[in-house]
C-alpha cells in the first residue's frame, strides 16, 4: 500500500491523472474494463499469493479490453505470463525490472512510450524470453539439414522431390527424416503419414 501510494503521488507531480488504485488482480481487470485508462502501472506480485498475480491479471485485463497498455514491475522476471503480453500484439506492453527503475525520468519516459503505443522490455526480460524460446523450439535439435528437409515437407514435397531438390539419395532422405521423427518425439506406432503431417505442424508453429 506505501509503495502504491508513493508512485501515485510520483504520477501525480507528473501531470498525470490516477483513475484508481487497485489491491488485487480481480481490482485491476475491473478497473481496467471500467475506466479504459491510458496505460495501467502493475506489480507483479499482488495479493493473495504475491507470486505472479499481477501479471495474470494483466493477460486478462488485455482480454477483456483488447489492446489496453500496461506497464508491468517487478523485481524478478516471469517469463511464461511476459511471454503472453509480448506475443499479443494488440496494444501496448512494457515489463521493467524494479532495480532498473532508477531514474524517475527514464521511468516516466517509458510510461509515456506505452501510452502512447510503444513497447518497453527490459534487456534482461528479453534476454530470458529468447532463451526459453530457444529452449522450448522443438526444431532446436535438428540439424541444417533436416531442417531444409522439414521445409521440404511442409511445402507438400515427396521424398524423392526432396531427394531431387537437395540433391541427396532417397535413403539420406529417409534417414533425415526418421531422425526429424526421432527428434521430434513422434513413434512409429503413430504411422509415417501422422508422424509426417505432426512433423509439419511442428515446423509451421515453430
Amino acid at each position: 500500500m506505501l509503495i502504491r501510494s508513493g508512485l501515485v503521488r510520483l504520477l501525480e507531480e507528473f501531470g498525470c491523472e490516477v483513475v484508481a488504485e487497485v489491491g488485487d488482480g480481480g481490482g485491476l481487470v475491473e478497473a481496467v474494463a471500467a475506466h479504459r485508462p491510458d496505460v495501467s502501472v502493475v506489480d507483479v506480485r499482488m495479493p493473495p499469493s504475491f507470486t505472479d498475480e499481477g501479471l495474470r491479471a494483466s493477460v486478462e485485463a488485455r482480454r477483456r479490453v483488447p489492446g489496453a497498455p500496461v506497464l508491468i514491475l517487478s523485481q524478478y522476471v516471469e517469463v511464461s505470463y511476459a511471454d503472453d503480453l509480448l506475443a499479443d500484439a494488440r496494444g501496448a506492453v512494457g515489463y521493467l525490472l524494479k532495480d532498473r527503475v532508477v531514474d524517475v525520468d527514464d521511468f516516466m519516459g517509458a510510461l509515456r512510450a506505452i501510452a502512447g503505443g510503444g513497447t518497453v522490455f527490459d534487456p534482461q526480460v528479453v534476454a530470458q524470453l529468447m532463451v526459453r524460446r530457444r529452449r522450448d523450439d522443438p526444431l532446436a535439435s535438428l540439424t541444417p539439414r533436416e531442417r531444409e528437409v522439414l521445409g521440404l515437407m511442409a511445402e507438400g514435397r515427396s521424398n524423392p522431390a526432396i531427394g531431387r531438390q537437395l540433391v541427396i539419395s532417397d535413403g539420406a532422405v529417409e534417414k533425415h527424416i526418421r531422425s526429424i521423427f526421432a527428434k521430434l518425439g513422434l513413434h512409429a506406432e503413430d504411422g509415417d503419414q501422422h508422424r509426417r503431417v505432426l512433423a509439419v505442424l511442428a515446423y509451421l508453429r515453430s
